[in-house]
């Protein structure tokens, strides 16, 4: 569908540009104009015909947030075991469940997760969970674009399974991609994170992994190799080829100089590390040092809500309370991070800003709503006082799967709902 959005503010994440006051228009998945406004009478001679045109009534166009960080199916376990430190929680609580789960469960509940990403505004995810290929599956049915990346641990999948899905999921639809990555260093020996290694060198891929999220893990890995987990890591050459850590709470110098040498990303996760006490990432250093950040909510279930606007909220906060300084960490900042780092980690170059011949991955922020009046900074709106109820539109490859509280995904949120409960009546 050819879709021209006029009467707009648009916000397009290029580096130096400013949010003025245009029009868009959206080819296929593409995005074939951002500029100045054009009249009827312009788009006349040009020979310019839209399906649809959408008056945006001075709301803001600007790309859509990418989630750097998720474990989309443990929307299964929102709620159900709160109130534990991390390590507790996932020991005792969510890997017993988790080895009860079906694919046709984590499609199903990968789902339902989607459905909060569009209210949020979230138009790709980064996603590490069970049964990759059904929630590449049931992304690609609902139009969800997703990079996944593995979770393997001692417990599997085995290095084979591994290898086998990084080669068939990258590729498979346009939608979807596959990354290399592990769950953790405490859930690694020492020969299998050799051998993901040794696979990142023969195909000179990033790799992803949970970093230094506790002060526990961090004394525990000093105990078994007399460095951190970032250290370690990089000591094996698992970072050769660039990747990044999800959390980052607790780094020490030698971690910033690997990940400042290896252009690693720090993937924050603000949300969960409050719920679960986990810690405060160092945000303001690795700006300072030019790492590049992006934002994750992590799971519903350590989180609790996949809420792209309270995790932004969050990053900047925690960054003026950690370094007692209000000036910490700007609404701009946190803005770059949730898109354009975003897209950097995920290797989403294609959908980072609005430009002529970007992905359309977009969406459109409600101006006209208390919460944004007045109009004095739009960006430090978005960031200190927008919320969920400012998304009214969140689009994804060109295609509209919310709008205005209305879903497009192929699927009532009514069969996802039935859906989630028979799982949960099922395993609970």
């Amino acid at each position: 569908m050819n879709i021209r959005f006029k009467n707009a503010r648009i916000l397009t994440m290029v580096e130096g540009q400013e949010i003025f006051e245009g029009e868009l228009w959206v080819e296929g998945s593409r995005i074939t104009y951002v500029g100045s406004a054009m009249s009827d009478e312009e788009l006349s001679k040009m020979g310019k015909s839209f399906d649809r045109t959408i008056d945006c009534d001075e709301n803001l166009l600007m790309p859509g947030f990418k989630d750097a960080h998720t474990h989309s199916g443990m929307t299964l376990m929102r709620t159900y075991a709160d109130n534990l430190p991390l390590q507790e929680w996932l020991e005792t609580k969510i890997f017993p469940l988790e080895a009860k789960m079906t694919p046709d469960d984590c499609a199903l509940l990968t789902k339902l997760a989607i459905l909060e990403y569009l209210t949020s505004g979230i138009t790709a995810i980064m996603d590490m969970y069970l049964a990759p290929e059904a929630i590449a599956t049931a992304c690609e049915e609902c139009g969800m674009r997703v990079v996944q990346v593995s979770g393997i641990n001692k417990f599997g999948p085995s290095l084979e399974v591994f290898e086998e899905r990084y080669l068939k999921l990258n590729g498979k639809h346009p939608l979807s991609s596959y990354m290399m990555g592990f769950h953790a260093e405490y859930t690694c020996d020492r020969e299998l994170l050799e051998k993901l290694s040794d696979l990142a060198h023969k195909y000179k891929a990033p790799m992803f992994t949970h970093n230094s999220e506790t002060a526990r893990e961090v004394a525990e890995c000093k105990e078994r190799y007399g460095m951190t987990p970032t250290v370690f890591l990089d000591s094996l050459g698992m970072f050769d080829y660039g990747g990044g850590g999800y959390h980052c709470c607790h780094m020490s110098d030698d971690d910033f100089k690997v990940f400042k040498k290896r252009s690693l990303t720090a993937v924050t996760n603000p949300g969960s590390n409050t719920k679960l006490a986990s810690g405060i990432a160092s945000v303001k250093r690795f700006l300072d040092e030019g790492i590049n950040v992006a934002i994750g909510t992590d799971g519903p279930s350590s989180n609790n809500c996949l809420d792209m606007f309270r995790e932004m909220f969050l990053v900047t906060g925690l960054a003026k309370l950690k370094e007692n300084d209000a000036t910490a960490v700007s609404a701009a900042d946190v803005l770059k991070m949730a898109t354009v780092g975003g897209s950097k980690a995920m290797g989403l170059d294609d959908s980072d800003v609005l430009a002529e011949g970007k992905e359309a991955d977009i969406i459109m922020i409600d101006l006209n709503q208390p919460n944004m009046q007045p109009i004095n900074n739009i960006a430090d709106n978005i960031v200190y006082s927008g919320s969920k109820q400012n998304v009214k539109m969140t689009m994804i490859a060109g295609s509209i799967l919310y709008e205005d509280g209305k879903f497009d995904i192929g699927i009532t949120p009514a069969e996802i709902y039935k859906g989630a409960k028979s799982i949960q009546t099922r395993l609970f």
